[in-house]
């Protein structure tokens, strides 16, 4: 179906007086209490997930111009590092029209969900493992009720990538389809992860594991640089800047040397061959053509190896595009989105 996108030259205004106002007409809020993962015992910190779902139904009943009234399931998405619920309305809001219920878990760590440091400008993770059991004990839960027994699938962005590609191998029956956008299968460091790997080692050993990493820091709502995001909307970009600005818990800004640590763990057991031969679900890989902050090359590793196991998968470089590959102008955002939802709509993808 074609979704007519937000007009990028009055984009705040129609955030705030269509979007968002429709949005909080079929929203749910809700807390998640996360499971203990097999052989990790209790978390440092015990606390609930939070998460936003948005319902279908609900949304249709408000009789939003272009909607379509056919339900197609629901769609968990699975968000990028330092990221939270809000910034995906306007994806969101193009799944609701395209029929879909979503769900939006915040990681821990992230959001309003539990965190294992005061300092919200930080994020630290135990294991990596702890994300995976907490997104497929949400998606198998509150994902699955909204899916109404219809397809339940993931569309999911960076870190949330990687944490969704784990997901996949671990929980091949999960998701009916998945959408993996500029995937962290390996975040870019800056130096070889191999180096990176043993630095990140040795700083916790060295008891810096909570510590911030070298040349991040906290977020400063009046250093918005635009140079940094040369090739993206500007007014996508404006926005999420306004929606970190009006929300403390939304100013998570840094990693510290344990969740580098984590995530080149969590890179190394995803592509492993073993693993990769263990998806199921068929999955459509966008990848970033300038992205600075996940490689690419391990993602074709990634597809190859799934391929490799007899499991479909689609790999769609994007010309032009960042890492965010959702803060894109519409000329580019529009193409995305369109093969979005003729992967999720696929009925011979969802045969396979």
């Amino acid at each position: 179906m074609q979704i007519t996108l937000i007009d990028e030259n009055d984009y705040r205004h129609e955030m705030e007086t269509k979007v968002l106002p429709a949005l909080e007409a079929c929203r749910d809020e809700g807390w998640f209490e996360p499971p203990e993962p097999k052989g990790l015992g209790p978390a440092p910190t015990s606390g609930r997930l939070h998460y936003v779902c948005y319902d279908a139904a609900r949304f249709d009943a408000i009789k939003v111009a272009g909607a379509d009234a056919t339900f197609r399931g629901a769609i968990v998405i699975s968000h990028g590092f330092t990221e939270f619920a809000a910034k995906y309305a306007e994806m969101v809001w193009y799944f609701l029209l395209a029929g879909y219920s979503v769900c939006v878990l915040e990681h821990r760590g992230h959001g309003r969900s539990v965190r294992d440091l005061d300092d919200k400008s930080l994020v630290w993770i135990d294991d990596w493992r702890r994300y995976v059991s907490d997104l497929a004990a949400f998606a198998g839960t509150i994902g699955q009720q909204y899916a109404g027994g219809s397809p339940l699938n993931l569309y999911a962005h960076s870190m949330g990538g990687g944490i969704g590609a784990a997901v996949l191998e671990q929980y091949p029956t999960l998701f009916d389809r998945a959408v993996l956008s500029a995937p962290m299968i390996a975040p870019a460091t800056g130096m070889p992860n191999g180096v990176a790997r043993v630095l990140a080692e040795g700083m916790c050993a060295f008891g810096l594991s909570r510590h911030v990493v070298f040349g991040q820091g906290p977020f400063d709502p009046n250093n918005l640089d635009m140079s940094e995001h040369r090739g993206a909307s500007e007014a996508r970009v404006r926005w999420f800047h306004h929606l970190r600005c009006e929300d403390e818990h939304r100013q998570t800004n840094a990693a510290t040397f344990e969740w580098v640590r984590q995530a080149l763990r969590l890179s190394h057991a995803v592509s492993r061959p073993e693993a990769c031969a263990n998806v199921e679900t068929p999955i459509l890989l966008f990848q970033a053509d300038h992205d600075i902050w996940v490689l690419n090359q391990p993602q074709d590793r990634f597809a190859s190896l799934v391929r490799d196991g007899g499991c479909e998968v689609e790999l769609v470089r994007v010309p032009d595009s960042l890492h965010e590959l959702f803060s894109m102008p519409n000329a580019v955002l529009g193409p995305y989105l369109d093969r979005i939802l003729d992967f999720f709509d696929d009925p011979v993808t969802a045969a396979l």
